[in-house]
């Protein structure tokens, strides 16, 4: 029999990790959210489980606690939150310590991390996002990796300096990657040019990377050495110098790795 599940917080993962579980057998039995309405728009989307405006779980029947909230707000909700015997605290973060559920007076503590970006206007698979837990138990591991696997295909146990080498790298891979994307379409809209016109070109650029790997994918001037583009780059970037500070950083790099 599966346990029950409460969740602290309403925002992108939760919105997402909430039906995952309750749809694989972790009856979602309460969700605490800072914004009721946010708080209730999820408990809709789920089987049987009932919106709370307090941190006191002690009456509760769910015997696992998933903190699904930002990470500078962990260690309050590990201060505030009151757990009924036996609990296992969870928090979902990719950067944090374990250590932060310390705070809370629970025995049993671990990390449930989902590696993906998450916005509740996408529709995602959790079957084919990697899951990656912590506990501080082979008990509480083993309690994350079961529940890991009703949700997803990919589950592994991960410490906690690895979780954050994982952390580091996906931020390099999504968040930096997207923010690149914004900077070119912004560069398109400054010009009177199409944005979209990038579009098969980011696509090509994902493939390519996934099916031959990045460092075989690389192409353009900084590869080539093509020193003379670089400089006509370098001329058209004077009238944007934050962008032509990130041109040349990332320019510099490629060089290097492509003459190591």
């Amino acid at each position: 029999m599966t346990p029950d599940v409460s969740v602290i917080g309403a925002g992108n993962l939760a919105w997402h990790l909430a039906p995952a579980l309750d749809n694989a057998g972790y009856a979602v039995r309460e969700v605490y959210g800072r914004t009721l309405n946010h708080t209730r728009r999820l408990v809709e989307r789920l089987y049987d489980a009932q919106p709370v405006d307090t941190l006191d779980f002690s009456s509760s029947k769910s015997k696992i606690f998933l903190i699904c909230v930002s990470d500078d707000a962990i260690e309050q909700v590990a201060r505030e939150i009151v757990l009924p015997e036996d609990a296992l605290l969870v928090h979902t973060s990719g950067s944090k310590s374990r250590a932060l559920l310390d705070y809370a007076a629970a025995t049993r503590t671990g990390v449930f991390y989902p590696l993906q970006t998450f916005s509740k206007s996408r529709k995602l698979d959790f079957e084919n996002i990697p899951v990656f837990v912590e506990g501080n138990s082979a008990d509480a591991e083993n309690i994350l990796m079961k529940m890991g696997r009703a949700i997803s295909r990919q589950v592994y146990r991960l410490d906690e300096q690895q979780r954050l080498a994982l952390h580091v790298a996906a931020v390099f891979a999504s968040n930096f990657a997207n923010h690149l994307f914004r900077l070119a379409y912004e560069i398109m809209e400054t010009h009177r040019l199409k944005p979209e016109w990038l579009n098969a070109l980011i696509a090509e650029t994902v493939n390519k990377a996934f099916e031959i790997g990045p460092e075989n994918a690389q192409t353009g001037p900084a590869r080539r050495g093509d020193l003379e583009t670089l400089d006509l780059h370098m001329e058209f970037l004077k009238k944007h110098p934050e962008l032509a500070d990130i041109y040349r950083v990332l320019t510099q790099d490629i060089l290097n790795r492509a003459h190591e």
